[in-house]
């Protein structure tokens, strides 16, 4: 597999395929990984909007970036799929601690995506990417 990013060394990107091997072979109910054979540092993933949630019978692609400091700091995190959302920026950047000050080197690809997944069930307005989104989830949740 080639890398269009020759930044990156070798230890990283192994440990990019183990995690997209390991989770190919448990993935996370609703959510399809599509790995980018040309640049496998730059992962896509589609969540389906989880139920009971203004997200339902959506379908939204994501993508992840690794940098070459992966796993020592976390890839970044975008919606590619416009969202109206408190913890997701209008450029699509997704505001959540696991991917910021509570990273873990250790913490694996699923536990991201689920993470992220999460997000849709539970957004935290507390800590508001989008305001507008924040400020109308916490005063007037039908409208949001």
């Amino acid at each position: 597999i080639m890398t269009s990013n020759e930044n990156i060394s070798p230890s990283v990107l192994n440990r990019i395929m183990k995690e997209v091997t390991e989770y190919t072979k448990n993935p996370v109910e609703d959510i399809v990984l599509q790995v980018n054979e040309e640049n496998v540092t730059d992962l896509r993933a589609e969540i389906t909007g989880p139920a009971q949630t203004p997200y339902e019978g959506g379908f939204f692609k994501i993508k992840l970036v690794f940098g070459h400091d992966f796993p020592a700091a976390p890839p970044k995190g975008f919606f590619i799929t416009p969202i109206f959302h408190p913890n997701i920026a209008k450029n699509g950047e997704i505001c959540v601690n696991t991917l910021k000050k509570d990273w873990k080197s250790d913490c694996k690809l699923s536990h991201i995506l689920l993470v992220i997944r999460c997000l849709l069930i539970e957004p935290n307005p507390e800590s508001a990417l989008n305001e507008e989104a924040g400020r109308m989830f916490m005063e007037d949740y039908a409208a949001y």
